[in-house]
């Protein structure tokens, strides 16, 4: 069960390791929403001679069918499948990347305060090369860990069980931020003893009501 109550009384003593998402958690989700929404879309028109509405009309049901799984984050899967380079195109538009206000100062404290910070992302690698090379996360971090590397995507139990094997933490100490909330109940299933959800992930669209995980709007707020 997850312990917190309030996000604002987050019992730091207790905490000896903070997980963190990437996209929509430290990073603003308008990069990727803007990408896989419009940018990717148009492009896919373009190659096929097709117009947009359709495009995407075309490509629905098949992100529907692998979301929740690694291909829904594998760049080389979906290159193949469509046929494009999304790295490429991905970096085509890396200045829509963003760090979220308060992020790298929220880190910063982690740090002072003794805490071990791991990003946990189902970024694939190039998606994740690419993030860090253009805001330098990992200056602030102690370890980076894609689920292209354990094979599977933080959706399944399974995965926290071979991310502890690999990084070894205390589940019941450890406190994971994510505006996944798939993500949140496999980690609540598998032990994780602190949950936070993201409000808004994406700087662009509303605010979310997560009434099912404690959730923070922004970090200045922790």
């Amino acid at each position: 069960m997850n312990r917190l109550s309030d996000h604002t009384q987050l019992p730091w003593e207790n905490i000896y390791t903070v997980l963190l998402d990437m996209d929509g958690t430290l990073l603003d989700l308008h990069f990727d929403n803007y990408f896989w929404r419009d940018y990717m879309p148009a492009r896919y028109a373009q190659s096929r001679g097709l117009d947009v509405p359709t495009a995407q009309r075309v490509l629905a049901p098949l992100f529907r069918r692998h979301e929740s799984t690694l291909n829904w984050y594998c760049v080389d899967f979906w290159s193949r499948e469509l046929q494009l380079d999304i790295d490429t195109l991905k970096r085509e538009i890396k200045q829509f990347i963003a760090v979220k206000p308060g992020a790298l100062a929220f880190l910063t404290r982690l740090r002072h305060a003794g805490k071990r910070t791991v990003l946990v992302t189902n970024a694939h690698p190039k998606s994740l090369a690419l993030k860090l090379e253009h805001t330098r996360l990992d200056n602030y971090l102690d370890e980076i860990v894609s689920a292209h590397e354990l094979g599977l995507p933080k959706e399944h139990t399974s995965f926290w069980h071979a991310l502890r094997q690999r990084y070894e933490f205390e589940p019941a100490h450890t406190l994971l931020i994510d505006d996944n909330l798939s993500a949140l109940r496999s980690a609540r299933a598998y032990g994780i003893g602190y949950l936070l959800a993201v409000r808004r992930p994406s700087s662009r669209d509303p605010s979310i009501s997560q009434g099912e995980f404690p959730a923070m709007e922004e970090f200045d707020a922790l």
